[in-house]
């Protein structure tokens, strides 16, 4: 296991001032969908020319990961590019009251731990739009606290908290002095539902290393921490876009078999979510939006 685990290439906030969010908002109220979707294929091209270290990052996880050709690495940077942006306005168009199709297979194992007494964690990562499932599903017997990235602006934070607080699902955002992992312990200990990403962390935690696309890469401990110090259930939730409107969740439980010390438990847990994510991002490779050299020593 590593101490820290920094990527400070990428800041994980949603680009655009408060005055140009709040008009997107105003804008889907309005305008049909995919008139915005073919204004974004218009505009990707440029974002990419001014986000050269994001373009870099993913063309080098296209060419040397998934061992595409330079032209084929190419083409999948833009379709990658465009995806990231249609999830973007799917989120704006959800602030704005449209309705999406969510579909997911696997919902008898959510519905299976509400059941149980014990709280247990929710998994997500920087793949198709995680955020969607809470704005088309809610939990049914427990509440659920989601942890989310408290340095958004003011329009996508008070947005996201209204239409969240309607499906019984609550904010903590990451603060620096820590206090939202009390908030979090909290929560499980109460028997609720704790949902918090598992791939990408913003500053300096500890991280524990995977075997991801052949190769050793650094996920943040704290989730997998937690579930071994609480003996809880995990499960890693994934949510993909299919089509225009439409979004398929896969929910898989993971676990490790008790055996060994904790900090080994936490080891084999990471590599089980690590192996969940691989296969899910083999399905849906444009849908890979960590513009970072995740690999990164």
């Amino acid at each position: 296991m590593a101490d820290t685990l920094q990527h400070n290439e990428w800041s994980g906030k949603t680009d655009g001032q408060p005055w140009m969010q709040r008009s997107l908002i105003a804008m889907f109220r309005v305008l049909p969908l995919w008139l915005l979707y073919g204004v974004m294929a218009l505009v990707v091209p440029f974002y990419m020319v001014f986000n050269k270290k994001g373009y870099q990052a993913i063309y080098r996880f296209f060419h040397g990961r998934m061992g595409y050709g330079p032209l084929k690495s190419f083409c999948n940077v833009y379709l990658n590019h465009y995806r990231f942006g249609q999830v973007v306005l799917d989120r704006f168009g959800a602030y704005a009251g449209k309705k999406y199709q969510f579909e997911c297979a696997d919902l008898g194992l959510m519905e299976r731990l509400e059941n149980l007494p014990e709280g247990f964690l929710m998994l997500s990562s920087h793949v198709g739009c995680y955020e969607m499932a809470g704005y088309s599903l809610s939990p049914k017997i427990k509440k659920m606290s989601a942890l989310v990235f408290g340095g958004e602006t003011a329009t996508v934070m008070e947005n996201r908290k209204r239409v969240l607080g309607k499906n019984n699902i609550r904010m903590i955002p990451v603060k620096e002095d820590l206090s939202h992992l009390f908030a979090l312990n909290a929560a499980l200990d109460a028997g609720e539902i704790v949902s918090m990403p598992a791939d990408r962390v913003f500053g300096s935690q500890k991280s524990v290393e995977c075997q991801f696309f052949g190769a050793k890469a650094r996920f943040p401990l704290g989730a997998f921490a937690m579930a071994v110090q609480k003996e809880v259930s995990v499960l890693a939730v994934f949510v993909m876009k299919e089509g225009m409107r439409k979004y398929k969740g896969y929910i898989r439980e993971i676990g490790c078999d008790g055996q060994g010390g904790r900090r080994e438990q936490m080891a084999r847990l990471a590599q089980c979510f690590a192996t969940e994510l691989e296969d899910i991002v083999r399905h849906y490779p444009t849908q890979w939006f960590n513009y970072f050299d995740f690999w990164k020593e």
